[in-house]
């Protein structure tokens, strides 16, 4: 049976890193996988995929409002799909997130979506809390707060390196704009607690 997986972590835990080896090893294998990418995270590129690490691929970019079902059961009547790939989750819509149970349930294609579960300000993002109450598995790719405790929380910076309390649920950004924290130095450093 073809599942819907959430693959959730904060800021630089290597989720794009998983995904395009995991897109790679289908491919190695002579299989056709589909990746989608939030069309605002234009980090790479539009239209692509890019890991600190360095590695890269296309992807079709998805903005609110496509459907992602029709998207891919076209693509799949073209040549068919082994498995598709979704990065940046958070930014599915959550009618995008049922989209992709019912490719996995109606057309057996398994999906793997890889996002942040929470923003800068400890709140469930829309498409984040879709996937975390309709997925059919959950894994946690996990990286570490400069304590070396697990990171679950991440928290902005501005400009000058300041931590931002408020503001927009959405801003793209990387190392310049997000920290990883374990739940303790985040609350910390959001409450303007001395860290230790």
């Amino acid at each position: 049976m073809a599942k819907l997986y959430f693959n959730y972590a904060s800021m630089n835990a290597g989720k794009s890193t998983l995904l395009l080896q995991a897109s790679y090893n289908y491919r190695e294998r002579g299989m056709h996988t589909v990746i989608l990418t939030a069309a605002l995270d234009r980090r790479a590129g539009a239209g692509r995929v890019a890991s600190r690490i360095g590695l890269h691929a296309d992807a079709i970019p998805f903005s609110d409002g496509d459907d992602l079902f029709a998207l891919i059961a076209e693509l799949h009547g073209k040549h068919p799909v082994a498995c598709v790939f979704v990065d940046e989750a958070q930014f599915l819509a959550p009618e995008q997130v049922w989209q992709l149970a019912r490719l996995a349930d109606r057309c057996g294609i398994p999906v793997m979506t890889y996002g942040l579960r929470t923003d800068f300000q400890g709140k469930l993002f829309p498409g984040s809390r879709e996937l975390l109450a309709i997925a059919d598995e959950l894994r946690e790719v996990r990286t570490i707060c400069f304590c070396g405790r697990k990171a679950t929380m991440v928290a902005r910076l501005d400009e000058e390196g300041k931590i931002v309390r408020e503001g927009a649920q959405v801003d793209v950004g990387g190392n310049e704009k997000y920290v990883p924290f374990c739940r303790r130095h985040w609350e910390d450093r959001i409450n303007c607690v001395e860290v230790t």
